[in-house]
């Protein structure tokens, strides 16, 4: 699976980088995401999908 993040609706929170630093950073010009590692499975995919699940604003 691929990760594809959408820096139009980014606020910056870092949850995402706290959930999985290993596969996640924020840019130091204005904190928004900046994905280290696109190709994910098993137990990296599982720690995306979480973090995912905690994103501030999203909306199903």
């Amino acid at each position: 699976m691929r990760i594809r993040t959408h820096h139009d609706t980014c606020i910056g929170a870092g949850r995402c980088f706290l959930a999985a630093p290993e596969l996640f950073d924020q840019s130091e010009h204005d904190a928004t995401v900046v994905v280290l590692a696109e190709q994910l499975s098993g137990a990296r995919l599982q720690k995306a999908r979480e973090a995912v699940e905690d994103y501030p604003t999203l909306t199903l």
